[in-house]
């Protein structure tokens, strides 16, 4: 089967349904998306949006927070671009139905403005805590209703369909949409577009512990960078210091916004202890505070701290975080009288994509936004809640560019040839795709985490280099999956992160390396840009 379209975006999160909403007015929209719409990072999201809305609060200040998190490496004009474009943003989710929490005064009332670690002020627009869930069921509710969008769940990317591969040599190479999986038939299916966007979340899964749903693999970062877009900072990847940690709790975050309300880290014993890690505390970045929880689970051989809000009354826990009071209920949890058991996992992947101010990537026709993305804003840590405000305006953007771009009379897509399957036959070994991801995902988590070294690097590159060719050997020996196809991607986008780690001799942001525990301005003040050669 084959779909033209004006655009073809690949995701279904914040960043891609934004995309959609604006691109539909300009033309016709395809969305391709893994799994059901909902089935993103958006709908998990709890926390909220950074927005300067209060009088007590400025740009300048927003702006100041999101540069001193990302440790030197953010991008001046892309913070100023994103901050000082937030407010508008909000407003297009309110007015498309979205209901953030507010707070009742005399004569009315006002958006209720949260804190989180490392912001000056308060500035988090949320919904309750679940901001994610709010704002996606909205942005799904008008695509769905949009005539000039059509949807395709269950539809998994295959590759990037390039020019220089598919039509011929040219100059300046472009991208003309993706053949894509269909996992109800398992048949391949083409999928043309004059304006190709990557929306594919981030790759969570690449490490054993993660706060990601399972279909954050990593797709979009590594078929960019299997037709030769420009990759940076993957280095970068966030760990978030607080998922519950149970036996039966799988990848469930303690929203940063706790530690925002007064929540204390303690140890085993009760001990208080992130004020001997940071001048903050409990609000210090997120890379410090799950280096310190990295640290003192090292130092006590324990399984887990806890997070400690039993301070606050029951009926403000219970009203302003409803999803986390009940989803610790499920476990035998009252956060309202109990400590929370946390440990930090992989949740934010900070480098990706790169694109220029517009959401292009290197790649003519090809643009990214949202997580898959490297635009500069997050530099070498990201500010908490500034990854919804990125995809919003981002999506903004892109859409405003890529409209002017359909409109090239003079660009038609080519005829591209449909899928062959080539001799690959059904595997009989589906055993090999599991065995490699476990064996990934835990050299990851251990040599490749929120602590590292030369040594790990090495051995953690060793083992990428063996398993990459066992991968790419099944690969073009059986007919693509669902799973073959995302072990492929999280491969590639592990290969990524080691390259980029051992590229850089330094300590910064979210990449701690104890042979290098120092920052080096002199020589790493500048992103980590890997290409495919």
């Amino acid at each position: 089967m084959e779909i033209k379209t004006d655009f073809l975006v690949i995701g279904s999160g914040i960043a891609g349904l934004s995309f959609a909403l604006k691109a539909a007015l300009k033309g016709t929209v395809a969305i391709i998306t893994k799994r059901g719409m909902a089935e993103s990072a958006t709908f998990y999201a709890q926390g909220g949006i950074a927005s300067v809305l209060s009088k007590e609060d400025t740009f300048e200040a927003h702006i100041k927070d999101t540069c001193t998190a990302g440790a030197g490496l953010c991008h001046p004009d892309i913070v100023d671009m994103v901050v000082r474009d937030a407010p508008a943003r909000i407003e297009e989710l309110i007015n498309l139905g979205v209901k953030f929490s507010r707070r009742a005064f005399e004569n009315g009332s006002e958006l209720d403005l949260g804190r989180e670690g490392g912001h000056s002020k308060r500035r988090i627009v949320h919904a309750t805590d679940l901001t994610g869930k709010a704002v996606e069921e909205a942005l799904i509710n008008a695509a769905a209703s949009n005539k000039n969008i059509k949807i395709f769940e269950n539809h998994l990317a295959v590759d990037l369909l390039t020019q220089s591969k598919f039509v011929g040599k040219t100059d300046e190479e472009m991208v003309w949409g993706v053949y894509a999986l269909d996992k109800n038939t398992e048949e391949v299916h083409t999928f043309l577009a004059k304006a190709t966007v990557l929306a594919t979340g981030g790759a969570g899964k690449a490490y054993l512990f993660t706060s990601n749903p399972d279909v954050a693999t990593g797709d979009g970062v590594a078929m960019a960078y299997r037709v030769g877009a420009d990759i940076a900072n993957m280095e970068f990847f966030q760990f978030h210091p607080t998922c519950l940690y149970h036996s039966k709790a799988k990848s469930f975050l303690i929203s940063e916004a706790l530690r925002g309300e007064g929540a204390v880290l303690k140890l085993k014993n009760n001990e208080p202890f992130m004020k001997k890690h940071h001048p903050l505390a409990d609000l210090a970045p997120r890379d410090i505070v799950a280096r310190a929880i990295d640290f003192e689970l090292k130092k006590s051989g324990d399984d887990c701290v806890y997070l400690d809000i039993t301070h606050k009354s029951a009926d403000f826990l219970k009203d302003r975080f409803p999803n986390i009071y009940n989803k610790c209920l499920e476990f035998n949890i009252d956060l309202t009288k109990d400590p929370i058991p946390v440990v930090p996992a992989a949740h934010y992947m900070c480098g990706g994509v790169v694109t220029d101010c517009n959401g292009r990537s290197t790649i003519d026709r090809l643009y990214a936004i949202g997580e898959v993305a490297f635009t500069g804003l997050h530099g070498a840590n990201r500010l908490a809640s500034n990854s919804l405000l990125e995809a919003l305006v981002m999506a903004e953007k892109a859409s405003a560019h890529a409209g002017a771009v359909i409109k090239d009379t003079k660009a038609v897509i080519p005829t591209i040839p449909q899928w062959e399957t080539r001799g690959a036959i059904a595997s009989d070994e589906a055993v090999v795709i599991s065995q490699n991801w476990d064996e990934i995902r835990r050299f990851m988590w251990n040599y490749v985490g929120i602590v590292r070294s030369d040594k790990r690097l090495e051995r953690a590159e060793r083992r990428m280099t063996l398993l990459k060719n066992e991968i790419n050997e099944y690969y073009w020996n059986f007919k693509v999956t669902n799973n073959l196809l995302e072990l492929r991607n999280v491969a590639t986008v592990a290969e990524l992160i080691i390259k980029c780690a051992r590229m850089r001799a330094e300590s910064r942001g979210l990449h701690y390396n104890i042979d290098h525990p120092e920052k080096d301005d002199a020589n790493f003040k500048k992103d980590t840009v890997v290409k495919l050669q």
